[in-house]
């Protein structure tokens, strides 16, 4: 920014300020405060941040002050504004900080610091561990789609001597497409007694897109986008509908039904799918999604579900998007195409009762994980609120209490050259 030489000093920042968020589209971002220490030379700041350049206070101090009013919502609670949450630089004059004597203020940042570095090693084994159950809930998909995960029935009919029957049921086209979708990865690749299948070839119905429609307080449900998570749909995710059930009736959902999103701001949630269970046909499905309706007697639903999310389909969708106005979107076309690696029909049921069975130990742990990491999040305010309340450190008498430092600062301000004296108080009848 170019600012007038007369207003650099004034907005030039110096190792020890601390910046503080002044307005944000979120309410929970604004006063999110930082230290600044000199990271580039000569910098000044904007107005869409408060400086504050302690006195009275550590800098670090002030800043966790800052870190526990954010955290536990008082700044929040203060801004102001419709849309844009403001603080604003008065409000941060008038605000109430829990002044401790600076011996005491160290004290206080030593004991915070050792107690957060113990938090912070905590949570990076928690989202290690986090991240070793995505990679490990990625190898089982991967292994369900290669044939790894079970006895495939090749195996199981020559150990009982029978016969195997299988079919590869593409055309020379899409034949074309599956070698170069193999070529140059390991990905893909099935054993004895499987196929590769069109998704088209195994409906009982043609895709269908959802109808938008607009909110209506008592009108029939509809779901949400926001009804998609972890491979299955959030019946409860719904809006009332401006329509009536007979409008809605080609829309219902039914169980076993796989809804398919079909646009995210994210390449890696386009096309993403979840499994109906549980519905009593009371609730159609809007626009954003795509309905796919499979054949029993080619597919089992809970099987197209867990395929779906594994990586040699994840990369056919992936390529086949389209972005608009930073929108990724799939349609129809592109998704009748897709290869599906296919088993036989019981070789599917097997494959779902043990992926089912893995991931549920899965999700055990990452709901365990995420237990701990909100339980950790809520100690950080606790450790902060107990600090502001003199409560985390012991007190010692021989401080010198922060009220004379705020007298002693006071009267050397009173002091300073060129500074008005103050005025007296004005008697009665003066």
């Amino acid at each position: 920014m170019n600012f007038p030489p007369d207003q650099v000093e004034q907005y030039r920042l110096q190792p020890g300020d601390i910046l503080l968020a002044e307005a944000s589209g979120s309410a929970s971002e604004v006063g999110k405060p930082a230290l600044w220490n000199g990271e580039i030379d000569d910098c000044c700041f904007q107005n869409t941040l408060i400086r504050i350049r302690p006195k009275t206070a550590l800098s670090k101090y002030l800043l966790l002050h800052f870190t526990g009013d954010a955290s536990l919502g008082r700044f929040s609670h203060a801004a102001r504004g419709v849309g844009i949450h403001h603080l604003g630089a008065a409000a941060m004059t008038a605000w109430p900080v829990a002044l401790a004597p600076l011996p005491e203020q160290r004290r206080i940042v030593d004991e915070i610091e050792k107690q957060f570095a113990r938090l912070d090693a905590a949570v990076a084994g928690l989202k290690r561990v986090q991240a070793s159950l995505k990679r490990y809930r990625a190898s089982v998909l991967k292994a369900a789609c290669e044939g790894r995960l079970v006895s495939t029935e090749a195996e199981l009919a020559r150990r009982e001597g029978r016969a195997l029957g299988t079919a590869d049921q593409l055309t020379e086209q899409t034949r074309g497409a599956k070698e170069s979708l193999l070529k140059g990865t390991n990905d893909g690749l099935v054993p004895e007694g499987w196929r590769f299948s069109p998704l088209e070839p195994l409906l009982s119905e043609p895709l269908v897109n959802g109808r938008s429609v607009p909110d209506r307080e008592g009108g029939f449900p509809v779901l949400r986008l926001t009804c998609l998570g972890a491979g299955r749909v959030d019946l409860s995710a719904f809006k009332e509908g401006a329509w009536t059930r007979a409008e809605a009736t080609p829309y219902l959902v039914r169980d076993g039904d796989f809804l398919i999103a079909r646009g995210n701001g994210s390449l890696r949630l386009v096309g993403r799918g979840g499994l109906v269970d549980g519905s009593d046909g009371s609730v159609a499905f809007p626009d954003t999604l795509i309905r796919v309706r499979p054949d029993l007697e080619s597919v089992d639903p809970r099987f197209l579900c867990q395929i779906w999310a594994a990586p040699f389909v994840r990369r056919q969708i992936e390529a086949s998007a389209r972005t608009t106005a930073g929108i990724y979107k799939v349609n129809q076309d592109h998704l009748r195409g897709i290869l599906l690696p296919l088993p036989p029909l019981a070789e599917q049921h097997r494959l779902v009762a043990e992926v089912d069975r893995r991931l549920s130990v899965i999700d055990e742990l990452e709901s365990t994980i995420d237990t701990n990491l909100a339980r950790c999040a809520r100690l950080r305010q606790s450790i902060l609120k107990r600090a502001f309340e003199g409560k985390l450190v012991p007190q010692d008498p021989n401080d010198e209490p922060a009220s004379a430092l705020l007298a002693r600062l006071r009267k050397e301000r009173d002091e300073e050259p060129g500074r008005p004296a103050k005025r007296k108080p004005r008697r009665a009848g003066d």
